[in-house]
Order: C-alpha cells, then sequence, then structure tokens
C-alpha cells in the first residue's frame, strides 16, 4: 500500500471526471490552434531573449507542450506528487498504522483533485519547473517543439512550457481579440518564465532550498494541525454568513509562524517572476503584437471579474494572492527598468541576495538603494 497520505491516482480520476469540457472546436479549428501555439511558443522565446537580455544555455532543452485540460490536471498532479514529497512522508511517519489515515488519503486525492478540475479550466498557460523525468517525453498529447527532448551533450530538458490550448481558444473567443496576436502574448508571458529559470542557473536550486525550508518549518503535531484547521473552517463559516469578512485561503490559514517567514519570502519570489513576466509581455507586446492595447484592458477585466462563487473560490484557493502578484511584481519590475534600464533591473538575478524582499517589492526604490547604490525618486 501507497505510504503516501494522498490517493495521487484518485485525484486524476476525479480531475478528469469534474472538468469540464473545452469550447466546441471542429477538428481542423483545433488542430490550427495547437499548431499555431507551437510556432508561436518558438517565435516568443526570440523576443523575450531580444528584451529581457536572458541567454539561456543552448543545453537548456525546454519541451514545449500543447495541453488540454485532463492533461494539464495530470502532469500537475506528478508535478505536485514529486516536490510535495518529502513533506508527506514525515506526515505519514507521524500518523502511520491509523485507519484515518487510509480514509484519509481516499479524501485528499478527491479534494486535490477537484481543486485541479476548478484551476484546469482557468489556466492559460505554465512553466512547469518541477516534473519527473518521465513527464518530459512525448506523448499523444505533449509535443515537444526542438527534434529531441534531451541536449546533444546529454542533458536533460529544464522545466516544460504548457499551454492549454482549449483555455486560451476560450478566452480569446470570451474577449473578443484577435486569435494569433493572443496567442503570442500568453506566449510571451510563459517563454519569460522559461528565460528566468533556464538563463539563471541557481534560480532553481533556490526555490528547492526554499521549499525544504518551509517542510522543515512544518509542525505536524496532529493536536496542533487539527486546532489550526478548525480555526480555518471557523473563519470560513465566519466568510460565508458576512459577505464583508474576509475570505481566508487554505494556505494562509494552516501556516504555522515558521512557515510563514519562509512563505513571506517565496510570496516575494513569486511576485517578482510573475511581476517580470507581465512586464515583459507588455514591452515587449507593442512591437510584435498590434492589439496589444485591446487585449490588455480586456485581460485585466477578466482577471478581476467572475460569478461571486468564482471570486470566492479563488479567495480561498489562494488565487487571489496570484492576482496581487501580478499588479505588485509588475509594478516594481516596471519602476525599476524605468529608472535603470534592463540591464540594471537584470542585477536582481546575480544571486539570492540581490532578490527583493516583499517591503522593496512594495518600494522599489529601496530596491534600487540596496542593490544599485542609489535610491530615485519615484513611485511604484
Amino acid at each position: 500500500m501507497d505510504r503516501q497520505p494522498v490517493d495521487w491516482d484518485l485525484a486524476v480520476a476525479t480531475a478528469r471526471k469534474l472538468v469540464r469540457p473545452g469550447p466546441q472546436l471542429t477538428r481542423a479549428e483545433a488542430d490550427e490552434v495547437v499548431t499555431e501555439l507551437r510556432r508561436l511558443a518558438v517565435e516568443a522565446e526570440r523576443h523575450v531573449e531580444d528584451y529581457t537580455h536572458l541567454s539561456p544555455p543552448a543545453a537548456a532543452v525546454t519541451p514545449i507542450a500543447v495541453v488540454d485540460r485532463p492533461e494539464w490536471a495530470r502532469s500537475n498532479v506528478a508535478g505536485l506528487r514529486m516536490i510535495t514529497t518529502p513533506l508527506l512522508e514525515r506526515i505519514t511517519d507521524a500518523s502511520r498504522g491509523s485507519l484515518s489515515t487510509a480514509v484519509g488519503r481516499r479524501v485528499t486525492g478527491v479534494q486535490l483533485g477537484s481543486a485541479l478540475a476548478y484551476l484546469a479550466g482557468k489556466v492559460l498557460g505554465q512553466y512547469e519547473v518541477f516534473l519527473p523525468p518521465e513527464e518530459y517525453g512525448p506523448t499523444p498529447t505533449v509535443a515537444a517543439a526542438h527534434d529531441g527532448v534531451i541536449a546533444a551533450d546529454g542533458t536533460g530538458p529544464v522545466g516544460r512550457l504548457s499551454l492549454v490550448a482549449p483555455n486560451i481558444a476560450h478566452a480569446e473567443r470570451q474577449l473578443s481579440v484577435v486569435p494569433r496576436d493572443f496567442r503570442l502574448w500568453v506566449c510571451l508571458h510563459e517563454q519569460t518564465h522559461r528565460s528566468q529559470f533556464t538563463a539563471v542557473p541557481w534560480l532553481r536550486a533556490h526555490l528547492e532550498s526554499e521549499i525544504g525550508d518551509f517542510i522543515e518549518a512544518t509542525d505536524l503535531d496532529p493536536d496542533v494541525l487539527a486546532d489550526r484547521m478548525r480555526s480555518a473552517v471557523a473563519a470560513l463559516r465566519g466568510a460565508v454568513r458576512d459577505r464583508g469578512q474576509d475570505v481566508p485561503s487554505v494556505v494562509e490559514a494552516l501556516q504555522t509562524p515558521a512557515q510563514r517567514a519562509v512563505l513571506d519570502r517565496l510570496q516575494a519570489l513569486m511576485t517578482l517572476l510573475e511581476g517580470h513576466a507581465d512586464q515583459v509581455m507588455d514591452a515587449v507586446g507593442p512591437k510584435v503584437v498590434p492589439t496589444v492595447t485591446d487585449i490588455r484592458a480586456k485581460f485585466d477585466t477578466r482577471r478581476s471579474g467572475g460569478s461571486p462563487l468564482d471570486r470566492f473560490v479563488r479567495r480561498l484557493l489562494g488565487l487571489d494572492m496570484k492576482l496581487r502578484q501580478y499588479r505588485q511584481g509588475g509594478a516594481f519590475v516596471r519602476a525599476v527598468v524605468a529608472e535603470a534600464g534592463v540591464d540594471g533591473f537584470n542585477l536582481v538575478w546575480q544571486s539570492p541576495a540581490t532578490l527583493p524582499s516583499q517591503a522593496e517589492i512594495a518600494d522599489p526604490g529601496a530596491w534600487m538603494a540596496r542593490v544599485l547604490g542609489s535610491r530615485p525618486s519615484i513611485s511604484a
């Protein structure tokens, strides 16, 4: 029997059962979307490198996958399983042998699958940093953009760029934007993430280290976890009764103080990465995406919209944090680039010590004073 407290196979099965079908496309239309996304992803790579001055080494091969919603959910289960295994094994060791563990792993599998089914209908693209090796090989729904997925010197792939074709097709129809322009715009964002992790050699290891610190800070005392869960449920019930009350995300509600310190650093890093990708897509956009102004205006409205239930679920899953990351991170990057240029901003990639803190994300001048040696008069 699997020792981990998550039924991963059940998570995949649940996601596939619950995920909503994509837009109605003919076979010819679907083939056109997939073919153009693959082509534009390769084109976007060149545009991003030209603007950012981030040049990944030739050996940093990145497969490009164009997937449907069920495949996106399945591959994310594989990635989550890989990155959470150390933590879940510690939890298993702390509670092994109980009947509740056997039941709980199925409940957790259903919960995870349900969350991924929801997200599978929202995500346009994703740079997958952590995947097990078998996920990089071509499958019927995954195709590499290069001749192979292993570099000539034997170096394996560094992450995978995934584009969720039905969600992109649905979004461009819903927003009434030019399909080619919107597809390239999305590819610019994801290729920026690819450049971050392939051109900055220490970034992936640093992210792994921070996740490791988070795991070490996890309090596995069953009574403590139970108390924290009860507090989270009570806060959630209060938010349902009183619409004016803020809804705690699952992530926030279950944090320990030590975890919160690590997550502050992780949030600052993710805010930087997302904001940089957002800034790049808008900086490059006017040169290669003729309708970028129209796309940005409509997309920002879409990001902040949705039904009350949709907004509630986003908050519960911590997705509103990601929306704030786009806005705050984008403002930080734009402020630094406006004052110091792209090369000045790129000093952020020198080492973990030059990454901005959360306070510096909100105050770009403070970061520039610390890293560049000057504090200009700017506002974020």
